[in-house]
């Protein structure tokens, strides 16, 4: 699966070096001019807003797709004033920084999805997905899906990995973490990957079982695998190591139970434990590189937001900076 790329933005020359990482990506997805000229606009107007009014942020970008069309996701995070009203924001002409006022608004209509959630004195967190092509305005996914996925500073590749298999009567989910950092540490989580995509149809129980054979030869993974039936409205959940997940509705809270071990190395047990699942239901599962101290309550109206503004708010009041770290988020689509 395709990770985050972080750019931070302290300074003006990083607005032009996150705009030039952008139509990078979006050139090897088989963008054309005029959509790569929307992304150009829309990620210098979001760096330019990072500096303005936040004096400083991080911008995260990573491919995406829906169907047969690929897309570009650009999420803005930082700790600045943040907005009073993000609809009265979101309006030409309201600035609070003596510019034209028009830059969110800009966004808004070059995006093929737009959406904002901010907290006065906290921050704010800016989502936008640009497409290569019309995407298909009744996606086929049965999960909506939110991921960041970033190395730790010292290193070019992250030793988590994460997967998705999406099915209307049945989804998996994968979060794995390699152990340590670096190329080695990504061995062994692309490995457990593998073995997830070619048996996806077992159990999480099987999956993990067979993994741990297959990552003998490497330096082991914590691992964790949910499936999600739809059909009997339940989470069948199998853990090793320190992947933390949960299940939150509008009314219920469960911590999903992981046993200690390597996969690879030391599996002492593998059990797998079924959690109902809701109709609002919100799937958080993320490696050891997020702290376990979060509460979604504390940040009102954010599980109602995409799943991408989720994972990114999380991950920048909450990670670690001294380890790799993956916050995967997941809620049925339409709620």
């Amino acid at each position: 699966m395709r990770n985050s790329i972080a750019i931070p933005i302290t300074e003006s020359s990083q607005a032009g070096e996150a705009r030039r990482t952008a139509l990078a990506l979006v050139d090897r997805l088989g963008f054309n001019e005029a959509e790569r000229g929307k992304v150009g606009i829309v990620v210098t107007e979001v760096a330019n807003n990072l500096l303005r009014h936040a004096q400083g942020g991080v911008i995260l970008l990573r491919a995406i797709e829906q169907a047969t069309a690929l897309g570009i996701e650009i999420l803005s995070l930082d700790t600045g004033p943040g907005m009073l009203d993000v609809d009265e924001c979101l309006q030409d002409g309201f600035s609070t920084g003596g510019t034209s006022g028009n830059g969110l608004g800009a966004m808004r209509r070059l995006s093929g999805f737009f959406e904002i959630y901010s907290r006065v004195g906290k921050g704010t967190a800016l989502l936008a997905h640009l497409w290569s092509a019309p995407a298909d305005p009744s996606p086929k996914e049965t999960l909506e899906i939110g991921v960041v996925c970033l190395p730790v500073l010292s290193e070019e590749v992250s030793g988590d990995a994460w997967a998705i298999q999406d099915h209307p009567q049945r989804s998996l989910l994968l979060v794995a973490d390699g152990l340590g950092h670096g190329p080695a540490a990504a061995s062994a989580s692309s490995a457990a990957v593998r073995v997830f995509q070619e048996h996806h149809p077992r159990s999480p129980h099987a999956i993990i079982e067979m993994a741990h054979g297959a990552l003998r030869t490497t330096r082991g993974a914590a691992l964790a695998i949910a499936e999600i039936d739809f059909e009997q409205q339940v989470v069948r959940f199998a853990g090793v190591g320190n992947i933390a997940a949960s299940i939150s509705s509008l009314t219920e809270h469960h911590n999903l139970v992981s046993y200690n071990g390597t996969v690879g190395h030391e599996l002492r047990k593998i059990q797998e434990f079924s959690y109902p699942w809701y109709p609002n239901g919100l799937l958080i599962m993320h490696s050891d590189g997020l702290g376990t101290q979060w509460k979604l309550d504390r940040y009102p109206g954010l599980s109602q937001k995409h799943p991408s503004l989720i994972a990114g708010v999380l991950y920048q009041d909450f990670h670690r900076e001294r380890d790799d770290v993956t916050v995967l988020v997941a809620k049925g689509r339409g709620v």
